[in-house]
């Protein structure tokens, strides 16, 4: 089944387009984590940077989080206080955190309370307040037009709620696929960046490995798959779907039509959440009707 064939339903009250105030309330739902610098996206807290020793200013010192680099301990201060500290430096504070937005066909349908590319913008919301509240600058780009620039503050963080409406709001003519807006993101990433990718799990299957792994050998690295409820857990029972103007008959009850659209539709997510975690990803799978900062929890990486 292609994604032209996919189900579009639209049951009263459900979300079809994302909407800006929807996008700016959801700054409420990032928790706070009171120092700049230690941002919830990927939860690892302020990520190693290649530049140490180049320029970097000494900005302050705060406890300790798991992940930090030990190379930055401020030995000091955790001798004279019986709690570790980790130093912060300015660039830190300003890192970049890049938003990458799959806006292929796939996402723009739902049968659970809002479609897939509603919750794909309010994914990029929670990442967008909580790159502001860590002091990063931010910036978001989708295949098929120039990037979002990078900028610092409320300023930064409106422009990307602003483009993901835009992005989200019906599935653009001109998108030219998610494997060159990841290739367009390599070369803005600088070490120690915070890279997001917000996708449906079909189109990100089709980014080859190396790309995957070189995007995270020297970033932070955070893929949300999208879902539809319906794709991981489909009724055992015939099924009728409208593919354009023509409707798709699929008789679920039958094993063999159930093991395709397992293939089809979950199989790529869970192989993505299998394998990707050892390239230094951490992989979120969030479905239409979750909280949008579901992803947030934690989900380790594994390498090796």
């Amino acid at each position: 089944m292609n994604a032209a064939a996919q189900p579009r339903v639209e049951a009263a009250g459900e979300a079809i387009v994302p909407r800006l105030e929807e996008l700016v309330a959801l700054r409420r739902e990032v928790p706070r984590t009171g120092t700049p610098g230690a941002g919830r996206i990927g939860l690892r807290g302020a990520a190693p940077s290649a530049l140490r020793g180049r320029g970097m200013e000494y900005a302050e010192s705060r406890e300790y989080v798991a992940g930090d680099d030990v190379r930055r301990m401020d030995w000091r201060l955790t001798a004279r206080t019986g709690r570790a500290h980790t130093k912060l430096f300015q660039t830190e504070r300003e890192r970049l955190a890049l938003l990458v937005a799959d806006t292929s066909p796939a996402l723009y349908f739902g049968t659970r309370t809002r479609f897939k590319s509603v919750q794909a913008a309010r994914a990029g919301a929670v990442a967008t307040w909580a790159a502001l509240q860590a002091g990063d600058r931010i910036a978001a780009l989708r295949g098929g037009e120039p990037a979002i620039p990078p900028a610092a503050g409320m300023r930064g963080a409106m422009r990307v709620l602003e483009a993901m409406v835009r992005w989200y709001a019906k599935p653009p003519t001109d998108d030219a696929g998610l494997e060159l807006a990841l290739e367009h993101a390599q070369r803005l990433l600088r070490p120690g960046a915070r890279l997001v990718v917000l996708a449906d799990p079909q189109a990100a299957a089709g980014v080859p490995m190396q790309r995957w792994a070189a995007l995270a050998r020297h970033n932070e690295a955070s893929l949300v798959l999208l879902q539809d409820p319906l794709e991981t857990a489909p009724p055992k029972r015939a099924l009728t779907l409208l593919a354009g103007a023509a409707r798709l008959h699929l008789p679920l009850q039958d094993a063999q039509v159930r093991r395709q659209w397992h293939d089809t539709l979950a199989a790529p997510a869970e192989a993505l959440a299998r394998n990707l975690p050892g390239h230094g990803w951490q992989v979120h799978l969030l479905a239409t009707d979750a909280p949008a900062s579901a992803w947030l929890q934690p989900a380790r990486p594994r390498r090796g």
